[in-house]
């Protein structure tokens, strides 16, 4: 039986990870969960779940909880990690939002857990750390992601070193056929309005800018030691075919699936097997078009960004991130315009100086200075 810690248990990817476990009850149990500052739901989690302890971000709200619960409470960051290592679990889901989920991550790791990771950020910026401890206590880490779960399936029983190249699809976002113009008055309704998935305010907004795209094309360099100049962006609106591998002979192997997070998190959680779900299958007699379009960079340049930034390595890439999480709360906010984001992302990349092979208190280090320095350019132009 694989024994859960679920870190952002009340999010998106937290709530579909709890109805595999419902579904699959005798496979899994719940151990531990983690919420920010939800606790009215993650009070019905642990009425339901039984975990044995559960972390609150939010102190104050972590307070509130201790007095409706009679399990252990934890509070903080270091709340989080203590879930992320307790001794009952073996293997942590990491849904966690921002670069907050770094350190939860390492330390699971070093704890000899198994990790299902759908916190993107945390090979994003702090990739080598986190592969390099992967290595060292020989631990699984299973990408959550339905284009990293695709391209792992695409893999499977094939020899990496015939692959040729790694084929990311995107859907292109709500803002694909957009002129510049058009995007100068996006608003925050309209960006959060995606075309084919239902996620969370963050990566829907990375989805929009394309960042998202961005981010998984570092994924893939750590997750699949595969280089950048490898790697590439098609986008597919209709979000069918979730990734493909082409290899030395030119064929490619390719994923489909209708856009359902469930399938690649239940696949993280029980590979090798595959188990049954209810989740509906794509009908190819329904499917009237598959398309494929270039990426537009000029449009898109967070896609730049992250190809620039990721073969340049040291502390860009957590730059991107860090200025990234930031704009993007700014735009939810409605402090910031939609193009503002790239730019103020640009702005902090050209201002820093790269650390070569950092450590990860130097990455975290990097990561609080650019938040910092990033929310105080969007305050004083406010």
């Amino acid at each position: 039986m694989k024994k859960l810690s679920i870190l952002g248990s009340t999010g998106s990817i937290g709530t579909q990870t709890l109805d595999i476990v419902k579904n699959n009850n005798s496979e899994f149990k719940v151990m531990g969960l983690t919420t920010n500052r939800n606790i009215e739901l993650l009070k019905k989690q642990i009425n339901e779940f039984k975990p044995v302890a559960v972390g609150v971000m939010d102190e104050e709200k972590a307070d509130l909880l201790k007095k409706d619960v009679d399990i252990e409470v934890y509070s903080g960051i270091d709340g989080i990690i203590k879930i992320a290592t307790l001794n009952e679990s073996n293997t942590v889901v990491n849904s966690l939002v921002g670069s907050i989920g770094v350190k939860p991550t390492v330390e699971a790791i070093q704890s000899k857990k198994n990790i299902a990771l759908a916190n993107k950020e945390t090979l994003v910026t702090a990739g080598s750390v986190v592969m390099e401890e992967v290595k060292k206590n020989n631990v699984n880490l299973m990408p959550i992601d339905s284009e990293h779960s695709a391209i792992f399936q695409c893999l499977n029983g094939e020899n990496i070193d015939e692959a040729s190249k790694i084929i990311i699809t995107a859907s292109g976002g709500p803002f694909r056929d957009h002129s510049k113009e058009q995007m100068e008055k996006v608003t925050v309704k309209e960006a959060l309005n995606h075309p084919t998935w239902k996620m969370g305010n963050k990566i829907t907004i990375d989805s929009a800018t394309l960042m998202n795209k961005g981010f998984e094309v570092i994924e893939a360099h750590w997750l699949y030691n595969f280089p950048y100049e490898k790697i590439d962006i098609v986008i597919h609106p209709q979000s069918i075919i979730h990734s493909l591998v082409e290899f030395k002979d030119n064929s490619v192997i390719a994923q489909l699936g209708n856009p359902s997070m469930k399938i690649p998190i239940q696949y993280a959680l029980t590979y090798p097997k595959r188990y049954k779900t209810d989740e509906k299958k794509p009908d190819l007699l329904e499917i009237k078009n598959l398309n494929f379009e270039k990426p537009d960079f000029e449009l898109f340049p967070c896609l730049k960004f992250a190809y620039d930034t990721g073969i340049k390595g040291g502390t860009l890439p957590a730059v991107l991130n860090a200025a990234n999480e930031i704009a993007v709360n700014a735009f939810l906010q409605e402090k910031i315009k939609f193009l503002d984001i790239p730019k103020l992302i640009e702005k902090m990349l050209n201002e820093h100086n790269i650390i070569k092979n950092p450590d990860l208190n130097e990455i975290m280090e990097v990561d609080k200075k650019i938040k910092e320095k990033t929310k105080e350019i969007i305050e004083n132009e406010n």
